[in-house]
């Protein structure tokens, strides 16, 4: 419903905007700009669609081969004693615990569609427990927003769509994702333990968050003192090291496990197949809106402004190009992707207004659509502070996104 509102306003905005240019300035020339645009973003989705199908095959058969390797369970055994300290209004062994842990790991893995289900089948199960079936109860809480945190470790859509757009190395996004998603979901995290009274210090807490800190830190402070070039070289081969051992491991497990791996990737390839084939038309759909909103110059009179405000202050404004996707991701995660995908069409793939809306892009979850979706499921009407909380993890994710592109980009 979100995007539905979103996709009319950009062509309201584009023909307001479009015909002011035409009386007060007499740009005769703006409709027929607009209308191209509508051809030539057409012509952009079902080529980056069909574009996709190849490589989108690829990633959905690895992660097919880690679901019924059993690599999804894996992460859920080693996620347990953190999990037991987060929703202490959980009974032990609760049916919720091992959803809750199913649906996050998956999401970790950027198992989308395993995801849903499991996250649905938790909140089921954390209603059943719910005291007040009107309120959101505070593991729901917890639940949506680690959830909207978006935390990922392996951003495959994101990577997908790079290659698509042409990016010499499509890959050099993952180190910089994987750093602002911990940090949207870090603080995410902390502000609904102090909101909810859990003790931060536990060991399985500060031993799960202080680590990878620690490793996130070491690697911004390796970084810092490398030359641009350097960052961009041992970056790029490190997340290539780690995609290919992850690769690696998931065949090794599930080998071990005793499933047909190759069969396994082809069903999952078959999935990414048919995901690409049911995409053209929401990609030309979105494409197409974001571009009639661009032609008609909407898009730079926002942008303008923004970085004219940015200059006043003294600093750099080259961030402003991403900021649509940020702007976009808490509403819609197809349209961030349209944006995510517009920005490297202007700016290119390999441009720092492209690499940081791919980082964006992961960084967090789509926070309204999440929160829509798993309390409609379960009727809950009073969401209590769940979206400022998530938001707020939204924010933490979009400064660490912009500091990061820095870092690794300049």
């Amino acid at each position: 419903m979100v995007l539905n509102y979103i996709w009319i306003a950009f062509f309201i905005i584009a023909f307001v905007v479009a015909l002011v240019k035409l009386i007060f300035l007499g740009d005769t020339g703006i409709f027929t700009e607009i209308m191209n645009s509508t051809f030539e973003t057409a012509k952009l989705g079902f080529e980056i669609s069909l574009g996709l199908t190849g490589v989108l095959s690829l990633w959905m058969g690895i992660m097919k081969i880690g679901e019924r390797g059993g690599m999804v369970e894996l992460f859920s055994r080693a996620a347990a004693p953190l999990f037991t300290k987060l929703f202490p209004d959980v009974p032990k062994g609760h049916p919720a615990s091992a959803s809750m842990l199913m649906n996050i790991s998956a999401n970790m893995l950027g198992l989308d569609n395993a995801a849903t289900p499991f996250g649905l089948k938790a909140m089921d199960q954390l209603q059943e427990l719910n005291p007040n079936k009107n309120d959101a109860s505070n593991p729901m809480i917890m639940f949506l927003v680690m959830n909207a945190s978006g935390l990922t470790l392996i951003p495959v859509t994101v990577m997908v769509y790079r290659a698509q757009m042409g990016a010499a190395n499509p890959s050099d996004i993952f180190i910089p994702i994987m750093i602002a998603t911990f940090v949207a979901t870090l603080v995410g995290v902390l502000v609904v333990c102090i909101k909810q009274g859990i003790n931060i210090f536990n060991k399985a807490i500060i031993g799960f968050f202080g680590t990878l800190s620690a490793i996130i830190i070491g690697t911004v402070l390796l970084f810092q003192s490398m030359s641009q070039e350097q960052v961009s070289l041992v970056s790029g081969l490190a997340a290539n090291i780690i995609l290919f051992t992850v690769i690696i491991a998931f065949i090794v497990k599930g080998m071990r496990k005793k499933i047909n791996v190759f069969d396994a990737f082809i069903d999952g390839a078959k999935d990414g197949f048919n995901i690409a084939v049911r995409i053209i038309p929401y990609l030309i759909a979105l494409l197409v809106g974001i571009g009639v909103f661009r032609a008609s110059g909407a898009m730079d009179f926002l942008m303008d402004g923004l970085k004219a405000l940015v200059a006043t202050l003294g600093l750099d404004t080259r961030w402003v190009d991403g900021m649509p996707t940020a702007l976009m991701k808490p509403l819609s995660g197809s349209g961030a992707r349209g944006m995510m995908i517009d920005t490297m069409k202007i700016f290119g793939a390999d441009s720092f207004a492209g690499r940081l809306s791919s980082v964006l892009q992961g960084a967090t979850d789509t926070t309204f659509y999440i929160v829509a979706v798993y309390y409609g499921a379960v009727n809950i009407k009073n969401s209590r502070y769940t979206v400022p909380y998530a938001l707020l993890a939204d924010l933490a994710g979009v400064i660490a996104a912009i500091f990061v592109a820095y870092l690794f980009f300049g």
